[in-house]
């Protein structure tokens, strides 16, 4: 199913959007040692320490991009996430050639200026490693949010933050 920008999208786009959409998960060879990393920084956040969340996320990114033999990705984490009337900004991916990807996220919520919830935390921060992964561990041209995007974000938290049960 395709999402209802796809039919504003060129051809070119078209065909990254499909090859994207067949692709479901990105399996970690080594997850489980990082689930102890996913820990502390739920525990991070709890206590709103942005300094520990940061180098938490950054370890995470390494291990992850290591893992995948991917270039690194420099984690930043800010304080209160960007808006407008309309929206919020969670997490932001950036690249320029040459020069290393950058992920920005943002620990605390725009109107209350709260913690941001842990899940939806780590999710961010996936969500920014999976916009990497497209770029530089699948090789596409452009990241676009597809059903299989969503899919492989998904299958990153999985590995990382097992089912309760």
């Amino acid at each position: 199913m395709a999402f209802a920008y796809y039919n504003r999208l060129s051809t070119a786009k078209k065909r990254i959007y499909h090859r994207s959409d067949e692709i479901h998960s990105i399996r970690l060879p080594q997850a489980v040692p990082l689930r102890p990393l996913v820990v502390k920084l739920e525990k991070a956040l709890k206590t709103e320490n942005k300094q520990l969340a940061r180098s938490l996320c950054q370890r995470i990114a390494d291990s992850m991009t290591s893992d995948l033999k991917v270039p690194k990705a420099r984690v930043d984490v800010l304080a209160v996430r960007p808006h407008d009337e309309t929206s919020e900004l969670h997490g932001l991916y950036t690249r320029e050639a040459g020069r290393q990807a950058n992920i920005r996220l943002w620990i605390r919520t725009a109107e209350r200026k709260k913690i941001v919830a842990f899940r939806t935390f780590l999710r961010t921060l996936l969500h920014e490693l999976c916009h990497h992964f497209d770029y530089e561990l699948l090789q596409f041209p452009d990241s676009l949010h597809t059903e299989g995007f969503y899919n492989r974000l998904s299958s990153l938290f999985n590995q990382l933050v097992p089912p309760k049960q």
